[in-house]
């Protein structure tokens, strides 16, 4: 370009009918000057969104839209183009230039400051990373910044569209380790605040077990917040998979929290003391309303465990040993706990009661969608497993590990005790070690 102004930008962007030469040459420009032009006035002085087509110029509008929102002074963007272009860019075209897509869904939320109204930018940017990924079952580096987003604004509910989906697949485009961290300990935080428990521990367990070589701070607090949700849910903690780094436990052990585990559920008093000394930092990790709700449930837990004991109980000597102040507190407990179906039992009205199995409570329809995802999840386990089998990694892992079992058989053959060995002695054994490579 011989005059290389905003002008001739837009001019091409308008006449280009082929996104791929299109982003080349937008590229080719040097960055400083690149992303000063694009984030500039038109010479007649218009905004150049005003005259570009969301869907027809997605290409065009992403990079002015990312420059606009980077660039130190630049007129920020009026927030229904911003809208527009979430909701109805052109996929194919975004796809040529993934990471303006990514600076343009990091950087809403100061659109969304400047306007004074955050919350809005929640929907326009799910729409842009549901939009934007292949598919759902795919973590972008927009997830993250999307549920640092409903968090922060207490918009948990808004996240659940996104998080229903499994994670099974990674866009790397501008993705970092703590990407994966921040989404997952995020999507934990939302789901306990729905008191969706089972998948909170899920994800708060994909953030504590991420591989590394040392633990992230995110990784310690994820930790802290899983082993509350599985007292609330459970009642006790779970211990972690053996591929979890060993420094959490330690670090984890030296911390208020485990005193408050190791006197769950039975010592509510010592539970209430700990809270008592530890409060400031219990609410400061933002971590105290968790700790209430466990606190509430610990009465049904310790009863939980008496029924695994006791056949029958008065209510006397439940509200004793679940540590309630009257017997009125226990019946009030057992008859929420019956009416939720946590527990099958009858109180007579001496205030006997008697314990019995739960009746099943899944029907026909609940057995036939069980075993309908279980077919689809053990497809996509065959799938998986066929494609990481062609891939490029897995292929040259084994033969690296096929050549080294096949020197180690040829040592053990050829060895001074295989050659002197009958049939049945060492070189037997060279033998055999051959044939089971062959086998496994």
């Amino acid at each position: 370009m011989d005059h290389l102004d905003l002008d001739t930008i837009v001019a091409q962007i308008t006449s280009s009918t082929n996104p791929k030469q299109l982003n080349d040459s937008l590229r080719s420009i040097p960055t400083d000057t690149r992303e000063v032009i694009l984030a500039s006035t038109l010479s007649s002085g218009q905004d150049p969104l005003g005259i570009l087509d969301v869907r027809t110029n997605t290409l065009g509008v992403l990079y002015i839209l990312s420059a606009r929102l980077t660039v130190h002074g630049a007129a920020p963007p009026q927030w229904p183009i911003v809208d527009s272009f979430c909701h109805n860019f052109d996929v194919n075209q975004a796809r040529y230039a993934p990471e303006r897509v990514i600076i343009l869904g990091k950087s809403i939320h100061r659109l969304g400051l400047h306007y004074n109204n955050l919350i809005a930018t929640i929907i326009p940017l799910r729409a842009l990373l549901q939009r934007f990924a292949p598919d759902p079952s795919y973590l972008t580096a927009l997830h993250p910044s999307f549920l640092h987003l409903c968090v922060a604004n207490r918009r948990f509910t808004d996240a659940l569209p996104v998080l229903q989906h499994p994670i099974t697949n990674l866009d790397t485009t501008e993705m970092t380790y703590h990407d994966n961290l921040v989404y997952h300990y995020m999507g934990g935080i939302a789901l306990a605040a729905l008191k969706m428990w089972t998948k909170a521990e899920e994800f708060l367990e994909i953030c504590v077990t991420s591989p590394g070589v040392v633990p992230s701070a995110i990784q310690l607090e994820a930790l802290k917040k899983m082993r509350l949700v599985q007292l609330i849910s459970r009642g006790k903690i779970e211990p972690l998979p053996k591929y979890a780094l060993s420094t959490l436990t330690r670090l984890f052990k030296n911390s208020p929290y485990n005193a408050f585990v190791n006197a769950y559920p039975h010592d509510v008093e010592a539970l209430k003391e700990i809270v008592k000394k530890d409060r400031t930092l219990f609410t400061t990790e933002k971590n105290l309303g968790l700790i209430n709700q466990a606190i509430d449930r610990a009465p049904r837990w310790a009863l939980k465990k008496l029924i695994g004991t006791y056949v029958t109980l008065n209510l006397t000597d439940i509200a004793r040993q679940v540590k309630l102040d009257s017997e009125d507190q226990a019946r009030d407990m057992l008859l929420n706990m019956i009416e939720s179906n946590e527990i099958s039992a009858q109180i007579s009205s001496a205030g006997t009661v008697t314990f019995s199995d739960p009746p099943p409570t899944f029907t026909q329809a609940q057995v036939d969608t069980l075993l309908r995802s279980v077919q689809s999840q053990a497809l996509f386990l065959n799938r998986l497993d066929m494609e990481i089998g062609k891939s490029r990694e897995y292929l040259a892992k084994a033969v690296k590990l096929r050549d080294e079992s096949w020197g180690a058989a040829e040592e053990m053959l050829y060895s001074g005790g295989g050659a002197s060995g009958g049939a049945g002695g060492e070189e037997g054994a060279g033998v055999w070690v051959e044939e089971n490579m062959y086998t496994t």
